[in-house]
């Protein structure tokens, strides 16, 4: 990401990467560290991106929105509000009801979080993005504070009764994400480094 965001001008196509990670711990650029409770094996690993401390791990699907916001005309904040509800309008299919927090930015149902957000921008051009909740191990949030609040309670599409596999879900959600982002055409580009979706 941070390669092509170096490397890009002002006339490349953005991307969308959508992949999922081994299990790791992720500390935000201004992450403290008290909220890491007990890691355990799992790594630790500090990023440049915002935000406190998350999980990555399988049967979750990140997004990374590689995105010129400068070109698109959007703000930040703008652009964090079409990723949340790229994953309030997926949600809604299934019959879910999901909304926001302005205070606190993510994607909640019924007080509890499913997709987290930290994004890095730099030169007008965004990285990192958007974790989803599909069917991962919930247990490492316990071992955090999730985005630095204690007692955070999260869930998954798999909780709430969506068994789609996480390649489906993947699909379903560029389609989202291309409606609220106002791109008109997706072009599906082979994958960088490991196959998409292996744990």
């Amino acid at each position: 990401m941070q390669e092509f965001t170096r490397l890009r001008d002002d006339a490349t196509p953005d991307e969308i990467w959508l992949l999922q990670h081994e299990p790791v711990f992720t500390l935000g650029r201004n992450a403290q560290r008290e909220h890491l409770l007990n890691p355990g094996a799992i790594p630790v690993l500090a990023v440049d991106r915002g935000g406190q401390v998350t999980y990555h791990g399988p049967g979750q699907l990140v997004i990374y929105v590689l995105v010129d916001i400068r070109r698109k005309g959007l703000g930040v904040r703008e652009l964090v509000l079409k990723l949340e509800q790229s994953v309030i309008d997926y949600l809604a299919q299934h019959h879910i009801v999901a909304q926001g927090d302005r205070a606190a930015p993510g994607v909640y149902v019924a007080g509890q979080k499913i997709a987290a957000l930290g994004l890095r921008v730099s030169r007008g051009k965004t990285y990192h993005g958007l974790s989803f909740n599909i069917d991962p191990d919930l247990s490492a949030f316990q071992r955090i504070n999730p985005c630095g609040y204690a007692g955070l309670a999260v869930t998954s599409c798999r909780q709430l009764g969506v068994t789609a596999e996480l390649a489906v879900v993947a699909g379903e959600m560029s389609a989202h994400l291309a409606r609220n982002l106002g791109y008109s055409l997706i072009a599906w580009g082979e994958a960088r480094g490991n196959t998409p979706f292996s744990p």
